[in-house]
């Protein structure tokens, strides 16, 4: 059984991200999976005097240990003001502390959702482009748009959308 780590990119309890890329992988066959809520971890934000003075927060050791023993990533960030959320580009500043290649080159599902029409594509570019230099293997990227509308108990409302997230899923499948 293939190990899944699913991070949605924000410390919001509610988080849209969490709820899709548990989603997403949670229709992953032969998988197990295990979602990384940073709303439970207390990590400050990365500052080299911090870390200078107390070293690599427990909690962040423990999340680069489960991104080490993972089969696949899904990862679908919150775009805050075009970027990633503060939470988690602290945290992936303090993984790259701990190894440059963060991301272990582990196949990753990267997404992004958000409740307007563009669905966090500036975010989800940013890190298309970025997360190959620390260790991402971008298998496959999804956009959600309009989440509230477009996100159910059910899955995907949107049947584009929705086909499209299955098809990506099965891609990404392939990949693990």
């Amino acid at each position: 059984m293939k190990k899944i780590i699913v991070i949605g990119g924000s410390n919001s309890k509610n988080s849209i991200n969490k709820a899709l890329a548990s989603y997403t992988a949670n229709q992953l066959k032969g998988t197990e999976v295990e979602v990384i809520d940073l709303s439970a971890h207390e990590i400050p934000l990365y500052g080299i005097d911090y870390e200078q003075e107390h070293g690599i927060p427990a909690d962040v050791v423990a999340i680069n240990d489960k991104l080490t023993v993972a089969d696949g990533l899904v990862v679908s960030l919150a775009e805050h003001n075009g970027s990633y959320s503060a939470a988690f580009k602290s945290v992936y500043d303090w993984l790259s502390r701990i190894h440059k290649e963060v991301w272990k080159n582990k196949p990753m599902f990267l997404m992004a959702t958000s409740p307007g029409g563009r669905g966090g594509m500036t975010v989800l570019e940013t890190a298309t482009k970025g997360f190959p230099f620390l260790g991402g293997n971008i298998v496959t990227t999804y956009s959600l748009p309009f989440f509230g509308k477009n996100f159910t108990e059910n899955g995907i409302a949107d049947e584009e959308k929705a086909k499209e997230l299955a098809e990506k899923v099965t891609v990404f499948q392939a990949a693990l």
